[in-house]
């Protein structure tokens, strides 16, 4: 574990801590674009973050794919634990069936979310930007388009389902923010990341 001390919070600060920008192997998260932007490493995304996101949908939008997909994912990992606990590994014959139950699962998520009209011609002007698709649609086209990031974690069973190590380990930072507040100087904070760093890594 690793904590900085930086003004920002985004990919200035990122590369401004020295890691990411010279990291090779994959990188773990939740799809935030700063992210995206280190193209030099693999890429794989939390598919708590997804459990979370497609039972969002599927209790404010109503939509039914997004329980299928979960379900999908869930024994997906099912039968990873069992490959794992057997020593064996999923032949590309049952990668494939997987994973055209996932692209099924998308189609009928692409069917629930159809994308927005485009306004008659002659209806005033037009508006600039990209139409507004909503949260459900974003996510279908998300796991539409990547699907490999997504399915990493059968594929190559190096790769966790989730990054809840790094969630854990922010946690008491969180905390720290909560029940003392601020620091006063910036020694403080630097010393308390390089202290929580070496406990968190303990």
């Amino acid at each position: 574990t690793h904590y900085a001390v930086h003004e920002k919070r985004g990919q200035e600060a990122m590369d401004a801590i020295g890691i990411l920008p010279r990291f090779e192997g994959r990188l773990i998260h939740d799809y935030l674009g700063a992210y995206l932007k280190y193209t030099h490493c693999e890429h794989g995304l939390c598919n708590q973050h997804h459990l979370r996101d497609l039972q969002a949908v599927g209790e404010l939008g109503g939509q039914s794919w997004s329980g299928q997909m979960a379900q999908l994912l869930r024994a997906m990992l099912h039968s990873r634990h069992e490959h794992e606990a057997k020593g064996t590994l999923p032949s590309q014959e049952e990668i494939g069936q997987w994973i055209e139950k996932y692209h099924q699962i998308v189609q009928r998520g692409e069917a629930e979310n159809p994308l927005p009209p485009d306004p008659p011609p002659g209806g005033g002007p037009k508006k600039r930007g990209r139409k507004k698709k909503g949260k459900a649609r974003n996510l279908v086209e998300r796991f539409r388009d990547k699907v490999g990031l997504i399915v990493a974690f059968f594929q190559d069973f190096g790769v966790p389902f989730t990054n809840n190590q790094a969630e854990q380990d922010i946690r008491m930072l969180k905390v720290q923010q909560k029940v003392s507040g601020c620091f006063r100087s910036k020694e403080g904070p630097e010393r308390f990341a390089r202290i929580r760093s070496y406990l968190s890594t303990m």
